[in-house]
Parts: C-alpha cells; sequence; structure tokens
C-alpha cells in the first residue's frame, strides 16, 4: 500500500493495472477514518482487484462558518487502516491540486439537493458532486462505495452517475454503528462525554420511527412528531430535520407508500450528527 499525491501518479497507477486486465474500486472518503470506511474498503477489496482509497477534506462542501480547519485529520492513522483492510492505494492531494489557480468549473444538481442537508447547507452538494465527479475522472473506478449513513449523498450520486452517463456502479454499503447505536462518524471525535451520551437521541430515535413502521404506521407526520418529542427531550440537542421523504427525489411525503427515506440532522452541543432509516430495510 502506497500514498500518491499527485493526480499524474494516481492515473499512471491504474492504467497500469488496467492495462493487465484488472478491476479498480474506489472509496472516496476525507479521511480520520474509522470502522464505517473500513467495511467500504472491504467491500471493494471483495469485489475488485485493486482499491484506491481517497483521502481528501474536501473545501468546496464547507459552508464559511463550517468546520473546515478543525475537521479531524491523521494520515498515519488513516494509512494503517487501509493497508490492514486491503486497500493499494490512498490518493491524498493537497487542495491546490484538485482545484487549481482559477477553477471555476463546478457540478450542480437541482432537486434531490434541495431537501434535508440540502437546506442547511446550501453550498454542499455542489462541492460534493464536483470533488465526486473529478476523482471519478481521475480515478476511472469500476465500481464506487459509499455509506448510507450520508444517505442524501448516496442517492445525489447516483443520480448524477445516470444523468452524466459516468460508466461505474455505485455501491451503498450499511452505516456501522458503536455498541450502544451510535452511527459511526469521524465528527464523534468532537464530542464531549456529556455530549456523547446525549447524542444516543439520534439512534433512539430511528428506532422509533423503525418500530412504527413495522407495526404499520404510514402517516409521516406521526412518525416524525414522535422522533422529534424524544429528540426534544434531551436538553444538549437541537434539531436541524427530521423528515421523511421519496428516495427517489428526496422531496416530503404525506404517507409511506413508496420506497422512503426518514433522515434526521442533530446538533448536540455545536457538532451536527446525522442518522437515517431506508423504508425498504423492514
Amino acid at each position: 500500500m502506497k500514498i500518491v499525491k499527485t493526480i499524474d501518479e494516481v492515473r499512471r497507477q491504474v492504467k497500469e493495472w488496467k492495462s493487465q486486465g484488472l478491476s479498480v474500486g474506489l472509496v472516496p472518503t476525507m479521511g480520520y477514518l474509522h470502522e464505517g470506511h473500513a467495511s467500504l474498503i472491504d467491500a471493494s477489496h471483495r469485489d475488485n482487484d485493486r482499491t484506491v482509497v481517497s483521502d481528501f477534506v474536501n473545501p468546496m462542501q464547507f459552508g464559511p462558518t463550517e468546520d473546515l480547519e478543525s475537521y479531524p485529520r491523521d494520515i498515519e492513522r488513516d494509512a494503517a487502516l487501509v493497508e490492514e483492510h486491503g486497500g493499494d492505494i490512498i490518493f491524498n492531494p493537497e487542495p491546490s491540486e484538485m482545484y487549481h489557480e482559477g477553477f471555476s468549473s463546478f457540478v450542480d444538481m437541482d432537486v434531490l439537493t434541495k431537501e434535508l442537508c440540502g437546506l442547511s447547507r446550501p453550498v454542499h452538494f455542489r462541492g460534493v458532486c464536483t470533488v465526486v465527479s473529478k476523482l471519478f475522472n481521475i480515478v476511472q473506478p469500476d465500481k464506487a462505495y459509499f455509506g448510507k449513513k450520508d444517505a442524501q449523498q448516496l442517492a445525489v450520486i447516483k443520480h448524477m452517475v445516470d444523468d452524466l452517463n459516468m460508466d461505474i456502479e455505485i455501491i451503498g454499503c450499511p452505516i456501522v454503528r458503536e455498541e450502544d447505536g451510535l452511527a459511526k462518524s469521524s465528527r464523534n471525535t468532537y464530542l464531549n462525554d456529556k455530549e456523547r451520551k446525549a447524542a444516543l437521541v439520534l439512534s433512539q430515535a430511528i428506532n422509533i420511527c423503525m418500530d412504527m413502521v413495522r407495526n404499520g404506521e404510514t402517516e409521516c407526520s406521526k412518525i416524525t412528531d414522535a422522533m422529534k418529542e424524544h429528540i426534544n427531550a434531551e436538553p444538549l440537542a437541537k434539531i436541524d430535520y427530521v423528515k421523511i421523504v421519496d428516495l427517489a427525489t428526496m422531496q416530503q411525503i404525506p404517507v409511506i407508500d413508496r420506497p422512503a427515506l426518514c433522515a434526521i440532522a442533530v446538533y448536540i452541543g455545536s457538532t451536527r450528527l446525522i442518522d437515517n432509516f431506508f423504508s425498504e430495510d423492514i
């Protein structure tokens, strides 16, 4: 396993692999890897002959008041995890490598990016689509792996690949959780002990949703009201959104009568965490 810093290095290596008839998987990440990322690398290693892991904190998807500078970074720690799980290359570029002086081309999307995280983070998905498109062009993978915890991101990437006729298979992998249910996230490192305990309201609210759907409830407002009531009982929690949307369009629906996503974003102190539930998983 090796770390490369330039686009040319990645392209040369992938070109060599493909000349040998080898398949290539890509796992795009922002680094500070955890067991959730490890599960994506495991899936790529299982499905492909070679795996590239991008490790890049993308400045374009952070708003002016968000945590770009404080976002955790540890490339040596990341390298150990990637090697342990069968990755072959870490692509760890500087921002100047990805966005040269005078960079002015962007990939934007309508409809799917206007709800959920797109409402509270208006620049986020333009940054995501642009950097992922660049990574797809650089690596030219056969398959790319994304976690279902970022459910809207997964839907957006799938839609972008379809719209732009990219010859890449997008694989969504299950959420990986701590033993107590909290979804794995690099931002969990921001939480102090009290906040870490309070953060369990997210997975608890998702469980409320799952139980209600299993018991036959389809009215979205009843489900989300019960979830909000539980979250609001935690003094350290502040709701960004609790919504149920059409899985295909990310638009809110009144009843669950089609494949749906229940998605939540909650501030625990100053840390914004997300979690979700796919109705099709019942």
